[in-house]
């Protein structure tokens, strides 16, 4: 095909899912001239699995994008049909945000955003092959001939890359919701010699709203309290609770299963027809009632798609399984009897680029200028997808400013974690963030995400003056407020009452207010009735308040930790270094930092395979400053 010259820029994000438009808008709002090329304009951010935002660890995630001046929390703010937070009865560390999502809307709004940003582009395309020369990125090249050129590119081809749809014995090449998949740009990134894997992901049915009886099902509504992803949201806004839409809960039964397990011999899944690698915390239905034949019922959650659509998402019967057979499982369950399948659930496959080839900036390292993002990287997600964009984008932009990239650290937020999960350690599997990943969890909380990253997001221009100056008010209200309670003093007559009332033991002597809520029954608003503060505290600074004093132990423990393996953050790893030179490293460890090509002591110690006796020949040898680079 002939090829001809159509444009230059800054930036180029080729991919408009939930990773591209957070790359794209990042990228521009830095002021890159950026380009965002996607197979459909119609797909902006669209969700093709799950109608919703947020959860455990992932709600966390949307508010860290938020706190960076991403676009993910506004967007759900404005276009959701139900908000709940989950895990209200534990601790701080667990809570997060579920929102669901109006997915037309949501994809809609997204759309506006991405046309309404100055120096941001939108061209629906299909990009082929990649231009470089000498190690480095110089554009892309169209299906249509057309020749972009770019200092930066960021590929964010998600589930599309070299697609397949799967149905019972039916498999062919497809993007998600049978969009067209992108097929020569992959074998371009085999031929740069890029190491890809085949994952693979699932979506249940959807059905007719009409054709549930809901007297069988258990309503799941919303919450009246208000509730944000974005700390510029305000409550005024909240959606009234009889506004939002309900979810409803309904379970599988034994004939579910029998439906199943007799058909289980046409499942894609057991006759080999798929390839690629599902993730454990995403099962289908056959593969979950094949692994835990003792349950004899699994949850199901009948979900609303839209407020201009009758499509309910069956959340938890992923399946492959033939359609027949779909049918049949689906009317077994108690209230979907008479259920109107609209669409047929289906198994993707897709090809990823092993995340172990990813500097933790994204860049890849066999391709100066080069970033991917999103399930492009082995990971499984909207929230992950997002955070990997934004990353990404940012870094794009600071590349071709010659400055130093953004690296977000593990005690610094979920984003940080997943990034250093992927570039260290890989992974086999569709990659999900869980709060159990997190080894300072306490210390990254969905109420405390502006604290710990508005200020890279304002130093990075994503933030605006005015929310800058909002986001210190806060802080600095929180900081007073903490400071005020170590001050006052609470008198055994003051709180008499009220302790009979607790069914708690009296005060002999005067305790600090500070003190005095550090019990697991005082609430602030019981100490602010005793001494007000002289101007009226913000609820999210009272929350904060709150959980600083009562976990301030707890906080404090998890912050040496962090104290401790900062030093080792702080020794960095020569690029290019030799490690075959290094005398007394074990092979295994050889092999596998000379794969990772860790930046810091830290990272190498996170590296499976690595002994701590090898880290501390390795610290020995930097400090040294005795190692040989690699001879390229």
């Amino acid at each position: 095909m002939q090829t001809f010259e159509a444009d230059t820029y800054d930036v180029i994000v080729v991919g408009g899912g939930h990773a591209g438009v957070e790359a794209a808008l990042a990228s521009a709002r830095m002021g890159e001239k950026t380009l965002l090329v996607t197979i459909s304009l119609e797909k902006i951010a669209f969700m093709p699995c799950n109608p919703s935002i947020g959860g455990p660890a992932k709600g966390i995630v949307v508010r860290e994008i938020d706190a960076l001046g991403g676009e993910m929390g506004r967007n759900i703010d404005k276009t959701y049909i139900q908000m709940r937070l989950l895990n209200t009865a534990k601790g701080p560390a667990v809570r997060a945000l579920r929102a669901q999502a109006d997915k037309h809307l949501y994809s809609l709004e997204m759309k506006k955003t991405l046309e309404r940003t100055e120096n941001l582009d939108l061209k629906q395309g299909i990009i082929e092959e990649l231009v470089v020369e000498d190690g480095k990125i110089e554009g892309v090249i169209s299906n249509t001939g057309a020749i972009y050129r770019a200092n930066s590119v960021v590929l964010t081809t998600g589930t599309a890359a070299r697609g397949e749809i799967i149905v019972g014995e039916l498999k062919y090449s497809s993007g998600p919701e049978n969009t067209l998949p992108s097929i020569k740009l992959q074998d371009n990134l085999q031929e740069l010699g890029f190491e890809i894997d085949r994952f693979k992901t699932g979506t249940p049915p959807r059905i007719h709203k009409d054709s549930i009886d809901y007297s069988y099902t258990t309503e799941q509504p919303g919450d009246a309290e208000p509730n944000h992803f974005s700390f510029e949201s305000k409550d005024e806004d909240y959606l009234p609770l009889e506004e939002q839409y309900s979810c409803w809960l309904t379970y599988t039964n034994e004939d579910t299963h029998e439906t199943i397990l007799d058909n289980i011999d046409r499942a894609p899944m057991f006759t080999g027809i798929v390839d690629g690698v599902g993730a454990r915390y995403c099962p289908s239905i056959e593969d979950k009632v094949v692994r835990f034949a003792d349950k004899n019922r699994h949850q199901i959650f009948l979900e609303p798609e839209s407020a201009d659509s009758d499509e309910i998402y069956v959340q938890g019967l992923n399946t492959s399984l033939p359609e027949d057979v779909q049918i049949d499982a689906l009317r077994s369950v108690k209230g979907l009897e008479e259920a109107r399948m609209m669409r047929t659930g289906y198994a993707i496959e897709y090809d990823v680029i092993l995340p172990h080839q990813l500097r933790p900036s994204l860049e890849t390292k066999k391709i100066n200028g080069l970033f991917t993002a999103g399930q492009t990287n082995g990971t499984s997600g909207y929230e992950e997808a997002a955070g990997q964009g934004l990353v990404a984008g940012i870094n794009a932009a600071l590349r071709n400013r010659g400055e130093e990239p953004f690296i977000m650290k593990r005690n610094e937020s979920y984003i940080g974690v997943m990034l250093d999960d992927l570039v260290t350690k890989g992974t086999a599997e569709p990659y999900r963030l869980l709060t159990s990943r997190a080894e300072y969890r306490l210390l990254l909380r969905h109420d405390n995400a502006d604290f710990r990253l508005t200020d890279f997001g304002y130093n990075l221009g994503l933030i605006s003056e005015e929310r800058y100056a909002a986001f210190n008010k806060k802080r600095e209200q929180t900081e007073a407020e903490l400071a005020r309670l170590k001050t006052v003093r609470i008198k055994p007559k003051q709180v008499a009452e009220y302790l009979e009332e607790k069914g708690e033991p009296q005060l002999k002597d005067g305790v600090l207010a500070y003190d005095f809520m550090r019990r697991p029954y005082v609430a602030y608003k019981d100490v602010a009735a005793i001494y007000p503060p002289e101007e009226e505290i913000m609820k999210e600074v009272q929350e904060q308040v709150e959980i600083h004093i009562k976990y301030e132990g707890y906080i404090n423990k998890a912050q040496r930790k962090v104290d401790k393996v900062k030093r080792m953050e702080n020794k960095k790893i020569p690029e290019n270094i030799d490690y075959t030179e290094i005398s007394g490293l074990a092979t295994e460890a050889i092999d596998r930092l000379s794969m990772i090509q860790p930046a810091t002591i830290a990272q190498a110690s996170r590296v499976s395979g690595v002994t701590p006796s090898d880290i501390a020949i390795l610290s020995v040898y930097v400090e040294q400053g005795s190692y040989e680079t690699v001879k390229n």
